[in-house]
């Protein structure tokens, strides 16, 4: 890609994350090439789709929550991983309005240009969370894709304006749902679901 060309499309990647910040996920592309100062065939000559223009924009942001799942496992308790990962993530996740939604949906959708990235997010979480769990302070019952659900509804309450005062009050509830002192990691009557 030319150096004007990759300068033109970084622009329009910026604004867009910017629209998104304000607006959700759903805002126009034509709004976004109006913003950015280029015309919609321009906008959609680098991103033909929505979802390529997220997938752009989100890739980075998911490398580096997956990144940094690895890291708190080589650096953090079992427990203090978890919880670390699992605040910086749902504090991520509220930063761009919607992207919940989409994640959930591309995680189902193998044609998606969001799958790969957000199994591999979810991959990073459930690693982190049986890392607890075999140290006996996550309880047994949940799953990766638990996890996962409970990360867009975290970020859910924070973009509830009469919730979002809240929301780090439910963070700790939520938190500490997932955590359990050691000896006590299942819930009677409760069989764990299998899978990542």
């Amino acid at each position: 890609m030319r150096a004007d060309a990759r300068k033109n499309r970084d622009h329009v990647l910026a604004v867009a994350g910017t629209a998104i910040t304000e607006q959700g996920v759903d805002v126009s592309l034509r709004d976004i090439a109006r913003r950015a100062d280029v015309g919609l065939a321009t906008l959609l000559r680098h991103f033909p789709t929505r979802e390529a223009l997220l997938e752009a924009l989100l890739r980075t942001s998911f490398d580096e929550m997956t990144a940094q799942a690895g890291e708190l496992d080589a650096s953090s308790s079992p427990e203090d991983a978890l919880v670390s990962w699992l605040r910086d993530c749902v504090a991520w996740t509220t930063e761009y309005r919607g992207v919940t939604v989409l994640m959930a949906a591309a995680i189902e959708d193998t044609e998606s240009a969001l799958h790969a990235s957000c199994v591999t997010l979810r991959a990073a979480g459930a690693r982190l969370l049986a890392r607890a769990q075999a140290a006996g302070t996550a309880r047994t019952d949940i799953d990766g894709t638990d996890l996962f659900a409970l990360i867009a509804a975290l970020a859910w309450l924070s973009d509830q304006p009469a919730l979002a005062p809240r929301a780090d009050h439910l963070f700790d509830v939520v938190a500490s749902a997932i955590m359990t002192s050691a000896g006590s990691t299942d819930t009677p009557g409760v069989t764990p679901p299998s899978g990542p």
